[in-house]
């Protein structure tokens, strides 16, 4: 019996040596760092061919916060605040209002890679206080070149020209590469 014990305890340990071989974390210390721009152009029914976002449901009469209000969008994505720079990615997802005691929108988006430099996809998903002048999001895996990948985008509202048009700087910090 405890020679039994002494081969299962054994075992435990060889498979823990193993996964902490596997996979190293250093949560201090990103393993890909980089910085994007988002691109964003409301739908506003006379700019069809521009609009990269449309608003799909917008309840009136709850709010002066926009609560309820939902958005769906493909965003260009670059690596320059240049709108017309070539794009390295595309952010494609939904942003929805969800408070009606002060502006905070919940964000689903995939930024989906194809370029030279990298290719694949990772998501992020969280609330983002819009109000604050920077917002630390999740993103909670990927395809590809990130795939399985973890870490943080910090977005900071870049530029904002009314209800047509903003841009999102994302600090884009991966902890978890594989």
């Amino acid at each position: 019996m405890a020679n039994e014990i002494s081969r299962h305890i054994l075992s435990f340990v060889l498979v823990l040596l193993l996964l902490s071989e596997t996979v190293s974390f250093d949560w201090k210390k990103p393993c890909k760092s980089f910085v994007l721009y988002q691109h964003n152009i409301a739908y506003d029914s006379d700019n069809t061919d521009n609009a990269t976002s449309a608003t799909i449901l917008n309840p009136l009469g709850l709010g002066n916060f926009l609560f309820g209000k939902f958005v769906i969008f493909d965003n260009p994505v670059t690596m320059d605040q240049n709108y017309l720079s070539k794009p390295v990615a595309r952010a494609q997802g939904f942003f929805f209002y969800n408070k009606k005691s002060y502006f905070n929108i919940w964000v689903a988006c995939t930024l989906v890679f194809n370029s030279t430099q990298h290719k694949g996809t990772f998501t992020i998903m969280d609330a983002n206080p819009i109000m604050e002048p920077t917002r630390d999001l999740s993103i909670v895996g990927g395809t590809g070149d990130f795939f399985m990948t973890r870490g943080i985008a910090t977005f900071k509202s870049d530029l904002i020209q009314g209800s047509k048009y903003f841009r999102l700087k994302m600090d884009i910090n991966l902890y978890e590469c594989y």
